[in-house]
């Protein structure tokens, strides 16, 4: 998306970039996106050339050898599954899942600010937000167990300075105003018996 090309700047100095598409691309794990600016840096310190794989179009360099990219000799086709999401969403489709996970993040990162109970613990650039319990460690660890225990949602955790971190991903494109106001209601619920007790 244009507007979060702020978060590369200063990308293209990198000699490698790679990162996981296995959320905002929709693709299922073991499939990384990988760049390196200079690929025989990284053939050279990878390859393994025994003479049996010796021949013409690798001496010539007409093909790409992808088993001198790694440490296997073989590798499986990762790349598919990535590209049926490119195929089926396309680059537009893929900018409106994205927009609608920042959107939905923001609505959720709105509210935990409105509440005087919880602190935003991050920034919230894209569609993860880090909160918790301004009661603490504890009261934020306890509210983390009684919501996922629900089975209505799933939160995980984190620590950011140290500090016991909530979090909330918007990852699914199925996920909708409704999913998220739920996850804040159950919340607030719990926090409303936590902090009682």
């Amino acid at each position: 998306c244009p507007e979060l090309r702020w978060s590369h700047a200063g990308l293209e100095l990198a000699d490698s970039y790679c990162f996981d598409p296995h959320k905002w691309l929709l693709t299922g794990f073991d499939c990384d996106a990988f760049w390196v600016a200079d690929r025989g840096e990284l053939i050279e310190a990878l390859t393994v050339l025994p003479e049996y794989l010796r021949n013409a179009a690798t001496e010539t360099g007409a093909v790409i050898d992808y088993r001198d990219w790694q440490i296997p000799l073989g590798r499986r086709f990762r790349a598919l599954k990535l590209w049926f999401v490119l195929r089926w969403y396309g680059v537009e489709g893929l900018r409106a899942h994205i927009r609608s996970g920042v959107a939905l993040a923001g609505r959720f990162a709105d509210r935990v600010a409105a509440d005087d109970r919880f602190e935003l613990t991050a920034p919230h650039p894209f569609s993860l937000v880090c909160f918790r319990l301004r009661a603490g460690d504890e009261a934020s660890a306890d509210l983390l167990r009684r919501v996922n225990d629900t089975g209505r949602v799933h939160l995980t955790h984190t620590r950011i300075e140290g500090r016991y971190t909530l979090r909330l991903a918007v990852g699914s494109p199925r996920t909708t105003e409704q999913h998220v106001d739920e996850a804040w209601n159950l919340l607030t619920a719990a926090a409303e018996d936590l902090l009682a007790a």
